[in-house]
C-alpha cells in the first residue's frame, strides 16, 4: 500500500480557488494602497468582526496565543493569581497564563464533549483565582451558562479561549462574546482563517479594549509615548482584507462541517468500540474527533496512513502531564483528560468535503475494526 497521503485531514484548495477572484482584489488593493500595519483594512474587519460577534469591540492582532497573553495582562493578571483552565488543549492556553507570571490550575474534562467539567471549577477556586478560561474545543461551546454563575459567585473574570470556534454558539449567542474577553486565532487551518498568524479580541468593556489596543502597540497609546511593556502584535492589512473576503463565508462554512459530522456519524456510528462526537446546536466542529476504545488508536492511525488517510492526534499529552508543569502538577487529577489523550483520532474534516471520500475513510475505519 502507498504511504502517500491522498485524503489529507484538511483541504484548503477548494475555498481558496472558489474565493480566488475576490482574494486576487483584495490583494491588489492593499498593495496598491500604501498601507500594511493596522491600516483601513484591519479597522474595517474589526468593526465587522464586532458586528458578527455581537460585541462592541473586536481588535486585531498577531496571534491567538498573543490574544491569550494581552487579555491577561489587560486584566492586571499575574505572578501570585491563579488562572483555572483545561489540560486537554492546545500548549497556548497554559503558555499564556504561564506568560504572566500566574499559575495555570488545571480541571479535569467532560467525556463527551472534550471541555473542561464545569461542575469540577468550583472546588478549584482559591483566593488567588482571578480568572477562568474555558476552551471551546474542536469548536464545540461550553457550558457558558454554569461557567458564568460559577464566576459571578466568586468575582472572577471568564476569558474564552475561541481558537477554535469562530461562529460557534452557545444558546444563540457567539462563542467569545459571554466572557469579559474572547480570543481568537485565524491561524490558516482555522474555521475561519488568514493566509499566515492572526488573531483577535473581543469585549463589550470600552476601558479593557483601550488596554488591549495599548498593548498590542509596545504599550502606547500615542506613538513614543510608551506608558507600559507592550507588544508588537498587530493584524497585517493583508491578512485583514483576506479575512474580510472570508467573513461573510463563514456560516455556510461551519453548516458544511456540521453536514460532514453528521455524515461521519450515519457511517461509523455502529462501530462498536470506536465513539462519534455529538452533533448538538452551535458545535462547528473545527475537528472531527472519534475515540478509539476497541483497539490500539496508534495502530489505527498507522494503518490509514498506509492507505493514504491523515489524521491527527489532539492532544497526545495533557498539559499538565508536559514535562514543565510536573513538578508544580505533579498531584493534579485529570484522568478523564489522560484518557482521551490515548483515544483520540481526529478525521479530515472541512466544508467541502465529498461524502464518497467520507464513505472511503469510514470503510477502511470499519475494516480495523472487523
Amino acid at each position: 500500500m502507498s504511504t502517500q497521503t491522498q485524503i489529507p485531514i484538511l483541504d484548503l484548495k477548494p475555498q481558496i480557488e472558489a474565493l480566488w477572484p475576490d482574494l486576487q482584489a483584495a490583494f491588489e488593493r492593499v498593495m496598491k494602497s500604501g498601507h500594511f500595519i493596522v491600516g483601513p483594512e484591519v479597522r474595517a474587519f474589526e468593526e465587522e468582526a464586532a458586528t458578527y460577534l455581537g460585541v462592541k469591540h473586536a481588535i486585531g492582532l498577531n496571534s491567538g496565543t498573543d490574544a491569550l497573553y494581552i487579555a491577561l495582562r489587560a486584566l492586571g493578571i499575574g505572578p501570585g493569581d491563579e488562572v483555572i483552565t483545561t489540560p486537554f488543549t492546545f500548549f497556548a492556553t497554559a503558555e499564556a497564563i504561564s506568560h504572566v507570571g500566574a499559575t495555570p490550575v488545571f480541571v479535569d474534562i467532560e467525556e463527551a464533549s472534550f471541555n473542561i467539567n464545569a461542575d469540577l471549577i468550583e472546588p478549584a477556586i482559591t483566593p488567588r483565582t482571578k480568572a477562568i478560561i474555558p476552551v471551546h474545543l474542536f469548536g464545540r461551546p461550553c457550558n457558558m451558562d454554569r461557567i458564568q454563575a460559577i464566576a459571578a459567585k466568586h468575582g472572577v473574570k471568564v476569558v474564552e479561549d475561541c481558537a477554535q470556534s469562530f461562529g460557534a454558539t452557545w444558546k444563540g449567542r457567539q462563542t467569545g462574546s459571554m466572557g469579559v474577553f474572547g480570543c481568537y486565532s485565524f491561524f490558516p487551518t482555522k474555521n475561519l482563517s488568514a493566509f499566515g498568524d492572526g488573531g483577535m479580541l473581543a469585549t463589550n468593556d470600552d476601558d479593557l479594549a483601550a488596554t488591549a489596543r495599548m498593548l498590542r502597540v509596545h504599550g502606547s497609546r500615542k506613538k513614543y509615548f510608551n506608558e507600559t511593556v507592550g507588544y508588537n502584535s498587530r493584524l497585517d492589512e493583508l491578512h485583514a482584507a483576506m479575512l474580510r473576503v472570508k467573513l461573510p463565508r463563514i456560516d455556510a462554512w461551519n453548516e458544511g462541517r456540521i453536514r460532514v459530522a453528521g455524515h461521519y456519524r450515519t457511517l461509523l456510528g455502529g462501530i462498536k468500540g470506536l465513539v462519534t462526537p455529538e452533533v448538538v446546536p452551535g458545535h462547528v466542529f473545527h475537528q472531527y474527533t472519534i475515540r478509539v476504545q476497541g483497539q490500539d488508536r496508534d495502530a489505527l492511525q498507522a494503518r490509514l496512513a498506509e492507505q493514504g488517510i491523515g489524521t491527527m492526534v489532539y492532544y497526545p499529552i495533557p498539559c499538565h502531564r508536559l514535562k514543565l508543569y510536573q513538578e508544580s502538577h505533579a498531584t493534579a487529577s485529570c484522568p478523564v483528560a489522560e484518557t482521551a489523550s490515548q483515544q483520540v483520532l481526529s478525521l479530515p474534516v472541512w466544508p467541502e468535503l465529498d461524502p464518497g471520500i467520507q464513505g472511503a475513510v469510514a470503510a477502511a475505519i470499519g475494516q480495523s475494526f472487523v
